[in-house]
């Protein structure tokens, strides 16, 4: 998630907006609890690779995860996906992606139509651990103030390291216009194709590190972690992409 405080690297940032997200808030999670989310890997030098963004596998060789992970001088080869792990940096399965297909529509600086596909060379093998996602289709519309969950390996506050261990939190999805309106305030647009999700009081939330990865309703992914003004506040709420929005894109391009 890109976290506001001035376009953190991997985290949405609506140029206005700001860094990657993590989760805030939350417990310790298994993979075999999540078994569709993926964790990428980034590398300066093809010997050590970095836990980055997150991703949601799609099908045997396809994971959805945020367009602006990818986006800029980051080339396909300095990157890995890791699926059927807990954890971060080891264990699971690792795969070398060779294509990334972003949204026409994306917008890097207003973080619209953020999300994109990263297909990978060598097939994953489906288990307890590695399955396919359930994609909200285009019908699929959430309440408002429904419990959804995040889960991903980001920042437990704003600025802090990333959770080697998997995590999950319970948040809340947002009105859109009250999200509209609170993020009008510091001149960010927050359009039809953004899900907002936060928890009343504050203190939940997705963080730096967590961008790309799920947003579950009911077990059905609705949302792609994508961009915040900080992490964890009571009014500037997580935003994620609208999954519904775009799975008309996601079947023809997976």
């Amino acid at each position: 998630m890109i976290v506001a405080a001035f376009f953190a690297f991997f985290i949405a940032t609506a140029s206005a907006a700001s860094n990657p997200q993590r989760i805030m808030g939350g417990q310790l999670t298994t993979i075999d609890q999540y078994p569709s989310i993926a964790t990428l890997l980034y590398s300066e030098n093809l010997i050590s690779f970095f836990q980055r963004c997150g991703g949601i596998i799609i099908n045997n060789r396809a994971i959805l995860s945020a367009a602006h992970c990818f986006y800029g001088d980051r080339p396909i080869n300095r990157w890995r996906i890791r699926v059927g792990s807990s954890f971060a940096h080891s264990g699971g399965v690792m795969h070398a992606p060779n294509n990334v297909i972003m949204h026409p529509d994306f917008n890097y600086s207003t973080l619209d139509s953020d999300i994109c596909i990263v297909h990978s060379p060598s097939a994953f093998t489906f288990n307890n651990n590695v399955q396919p996602a359930s994609i909200a289709g285009s019908n699929y519309n959430v309440g408002d103030y429904q419990p959804v969950w995040a889960a991903g390996w980001g920042s437990q506050f704003d600025g802090g390291p990333g959770s080697e261990q998997l995590r999950h939190v319970m948040v809340l999805t947002v009105n859109q216009d009250i999200c509209r309106s609170n993020y009008g305030l510091v001149f960010i647009q927050i359009t039809q194709n953004m899900l907002c999700s936060g928890w009343p009081v504050g203190g939940r939330d997705q963080c730096n590190g967590d961008s790309g990865g799920p947003l579950y309703h009911n077990g059905v992914v609705v949302g792609v972690c994508s961009f915040g003004l900080g992490c964890g506040l009571d009014s500037l709420h997580g935003v994620n992409v609208r999954v519904s929005r775009f799975s008309s894109w996601i079947a023809a391009n997976a």
